[in-house]
């Protein structure tokens, strides 16, 4: 049997990881910039991550959610103290994908609608309502397209209020930094506007969090730059450093009831112990705060470089804008300098997620690569 190609992939094998090195099987060391999509959230091989794993393998690694889970109520206790989001419920799942697809089935549920407002270049998952949701006509299957989505430009607040006054709308969903998209945002403005037209017009604001949530923006959500409140919030990705985790957090308005989610692995012990294992990590190390003041270390370094035409993001989900595309440049970043690096929908972004307890140091050495490569 082969693998179903659909990866296209480097001529890199790793096969060890530390902090932000990884180690491929010729024993050549790469410092990780990228994360593999922002997962790393606590750098690879955490100590403290392996050791709460490994202890709590020794005790029990799953059982389905039939029975009591006290690791699910410690996680959901810690996770609202942590995020400032204690009026919120969690449900866990296993992916982004799957995150929200749950957060638009929960809001169709909820306001007995179906359509959906999403937004250009958004980045949302592959899976049913999620890609539906996605703007990327390429990996949108007839199948997929049954489900009702109007795309708009962020900014174009007439659009907004024109498709939400029809009344068929069950939920808005938006990234406050999109990811796959190139890290272009929503202002301050136009989301609290967002929030306010979705409360007067009875719709779900969802938060797709799953890329630049868990401290990656210099807070712990990305959607608290901007001072509003969503009613479901998606996670997975930095959520748990590598383990395939994920979860919608509800706000308590939204009444559950038995039956109305469900999941087979989501919330298992191991999970719950990773996740944990990275909550303890970010309070620990301070490492939110962390990833909000090395951006603004990124941005001075990244002034030295005349190429760079525009930093976008924040904290540490980070994108070098070029005036051509970065695809010849990450491919030198790799083999010459050994420089992991993401690229975008947006082929002129240079995606740059680390994990949260990098240093100056390191940044020190991307910019040096980076002149290297572009001189």
């Amino acid at each position: 049997m082969k693998l179903f190609d659909v990866y296209p992939l480097y001529d890199v094998t790793p096969v060890k990881a530390e902090g932000i090195v990884v180690t491929d099987d010729k024993g050549i060391s790469y410092l990780d910039f990228y994360g593999g999509h922002a997962v790393i959230s606590i750098g690879h091989s955490h100590p403290h991550y392996v050791k709460r794993i490994k202890d709590q393998l020794d005790k029990i690694g799953f059982y389905s959610n039939s029975v009591q889970n006290p690791l699910q109520e410690e996680l959901a206790g810690k996770l609202g103290r942590l995020s400032n989001c204690k009026d919120y419920n969690l449900f866990m799942c296993n992916s982004g994908a799957e995150a929200n697809e749950n957060a638009l089935k929960l809001a169709s549920f909820h306001t007995g609608k179906s359509r959906v407002v999403s937004f250009k270049n958004s980045f949302h998952g592959r899976t049913s309502a999620a890609v539906a949701a996605t703007d990327n006509p390429k990996i949108n299957a007839p199948i997929n397209q049954q489900q009702k989505v109007t795309f708009l430009d962020f900014g174009d607040l007439d659009a907004l209020e024109t498709e939400l006054s029809k009344g068929d709308v069950c939920a808005v969903i938006l990234e406050a930094i999109q990811g796959v998209g190139g890290l272009d945002e929503p202002t301050t403005d136009f989301y609290q506007k967002i929030a306010e037209a979705c409360k007067n017009n009875k719709v779900v604001l969802i938060a797709d969090e799953v890329q630049c949530g868990f401290g990656r923006s210099g807070k712990f959500f990305a959607f608290q730059h901007h001072g509003i409140q969503p009613d479901i919030i998606s996670i997975a990705k930095g959520m748990a450093n590598g383990f395939p985790v994920g979860g919608i957090l509800i706000h308590e308005k939204i009444e559950a009831y038995y039956g109305l989610l469900g999941t087979t692995f989501g919330g298992n012990h191991l999970a719950c112990a990773a996740t944990l294992a990275v909550l303890e990590v970010l309070e620990n190390e301070n490492l939110i705060s962390n990833a909000a003041k090395l951006e603004d270390y990124f941005r001075t370094k990244a002034a030295e470089i005349p190429q760079v035409k525009k930093v976008k993001g924040r904290g540490l989900m980070l994108g070098l804008e070029f005036d051509f595309e970065v695809a010849e440049l990450r491919k030198k970043l790799i083999h010459n300098q050994h420089l992991f690096t993401g690229g975008a929908k947006d082929k002129h972004v240079l995606r740059i997620l680390p994990a949260l307890n990098i240093s100056e140091g390191h940044i020190d050495t991307l910019f040096e690569a980076l002149k290297k490569e572009l001189a």
